[in-house]
């Protein structure tokens, strides 16, 4: 019943996919040709219902999600 704040790379998202509730994204206006994908592995449709989103002056973007399993 506690809050937990998960930091981690795809490997561990994909893990507990369907254990998160919310899901916070931080876009850098910067495009890279390789990177740790968000999630590394399948796993079930989950749709994102748009919580906040910050635009900062530099073109950063945070947003929060909150996940919903989709039945």
């Amino acid at each position: 019943g506690k809050d937990i704040w998960l930091c981690g790379g795809g490997e561990l998202a994909s893990t507990l996919a369907i254990e998160i509730d919310e899901l916070m994204l931080k876009v850098h206006p910067v495009l890279a040709g390789a990177g740790i994908p968000l999630f590394a592995r399948p796993f079930p449709q989950i749709r994102l219902e748009l919580a906040s989103a910050d635009f900062f002056a530099n073109g950063f973007l945070f947003c929060r999600y909150l996940m919903k399993a989709v039945r």
